[in-house]
């Protein structure tokens, strides 16, 4: 069982192993949601994630035999990190089966801190019934990244530093994939503090606990496709979603649009580099009624590599009309661009890319085809530059923006 216990044991052995991930005031989403918002950092960590804290405590509770067969897991990445980097803490062997579709910079720093990789499946779920094959193939102890109680014992560490550092805390918001971390936390919380609301928050295409939660038992899902790879899981663990089931107040679920949105927002107004599954906590702030309310989203993990970093903020600045892209078409003589060019400069448009087609129409004199790419403030700058464009006799149609 979880155990009050456990738990302050738990916290005091993590320690040694994490970094102090003190709250963050977001005075940005303070005023978007009427609350007072703080973030919990996680994405800090050594390894990038809070997986270390359950990693850690699961292999301190292991026997010498046990720690001696060498230790096996599957991943998405951050367990992955989080097992690697403890069993080298202890001096074991670690074999991590991870899916092949894990982003890059999570396998190579799985293989730096020194265990063995294997990619298998598409999924996590593929890949954990691979590592129960290795398992039982040669004698490794499996370090399971959720359906653990000392791993998800672990991840409640968190809800103990929250409370300590904000007794008056009103809702903790919670990343859930299998169902570790959610467990760990919502059940420590209502430890300490049973008004303590705690909201766990899953990808629209992942929701493994939301389906749990209606079916009363554990269910898998057909798929799990998203672009939160780290919640990816289609089904949640049998042992934590008890604690789950009892414990957590309310299961949101974002699409992956809204994680774009939130990815944006992070790096423009906190600086900071947050992964798609430790957003999911900001992207459903605007679910709830938090006017007055103290808020701690916990930011799992900021494991994402640099190609998936910049097609998310690509796709960010055209969601939220940050670029966009018009067709126009003009007759084919000299001043045509340039009147263009100064009808978007003098709105304060800032064109980024330009394509000439001349082969449009067949009567290059009556029209040739210009699609112009180009930067604006936001919604309301974009309109204010297609009403300009339209005044001056372009007669603008919008496209499809293309940044490459």
């Amino acid at each position: 069982m979880m155990t009050l216990e456990k738990f302050e044991e738990a916290s005091e052995l993590v320690r040694k192993v994490t970094n102090p991930t003190k709250l963050v005031y977001s005075e940005y989403l303070s005023e978007e949601t009427g609350g007072k918002i703080y973030l919990k950092p996680e994405n800090m960590q050594h390894t990038g994630a809070y997986k270390i804290r359950g990693a850690y405590y699961k292999i301190s509770t292991l026997t010498e035999e046990e720690k001696a067969k060498g230790l096996i897991t599957a991943s998405a990445g951050n367990h992955a990190q989080g097992v690697a980097y403890a069993a080298k803490l202890f001096g074991c062997k670690a074999t991590i089966v991870m899916p092949t579709v894990t982003p890059l910079i999570k396998v190579n720093r799985t293989k730096n801190l020194g265990a063995d990789v294997v990619l298998y499946g598409d999924v996590y779920d593929d890949a954990c019934n691979r590592a129960y094959e290795l398992a039982e193939e040669h004698g490794y102890t499996f370090v399971h990244p959720f359906d653990d109680l000392e791993v998800a014992t672990g991840q409640g560490s968190i809800a103990m530093e929250i409370v300590q550092e904000l007794p008056t805390v009103d809702y903790i918001i919670v990343p859930v994939g299998g169902g570790g971390l959610v467990a760990g936390v919502s059940t420590l919380a209502k430890m300490l503090n049973p008004k303590i609301k705690v909201i766990g928050v899953e990808p629209s295409e992942a929701a493994s606990m939301k389906a749990a939660l209606k079916a009363g038992e554990p269910v898998t899902l057909p798929s799990a496709n998203t672009i939160a790879d780290g919640t990816a899981v289609k089904r949640v663990g049998s042992l934590t979603f008890e604690y789950a089931k009892k414990n957590v107040d309310q299961i949101l679920t974002v699409d992956d649009d809204e994680l774009i949105g939130a990815f944006l927002d992070m790096v423009e107004n906190h600086k900071m580099v947050v992964e798609n599954s430790g957003l999911l906590s900001v992207a459903a702030l605007r679910q709830l009624d938090l006017k007055g309310k103290k808020a701690v989203c916990i930011l799992s993990g900021g494991n994402m590599d640099v190609i998936t970093m910049a097609s998310i903020v690509q796709h960010g600045l055209i969601q939220r009309d940050r670029i966009f892209s018009v067709s126009v078409l003009l007759p084919d003589k000299p001043g045509e661009l340039v009147r263009v060019a100064k009808t978007i400069a003098d709105a304060q448009g800032n064109v980024i890319k330009l394509e000439h087609n001349q082969f449009v129409s067949t009567n290059r004199n009556a029209a040739v085809e210009l699609r112009v790419t180009m930067e604006a403030f936001g919604t309301e700058h974009k309109h204010q530059i297609l009403e300009a464009l339209e005044n001056n006799g372009f007669r603008p149609k919008l496209v499809t923006t293309k940044l490459y």
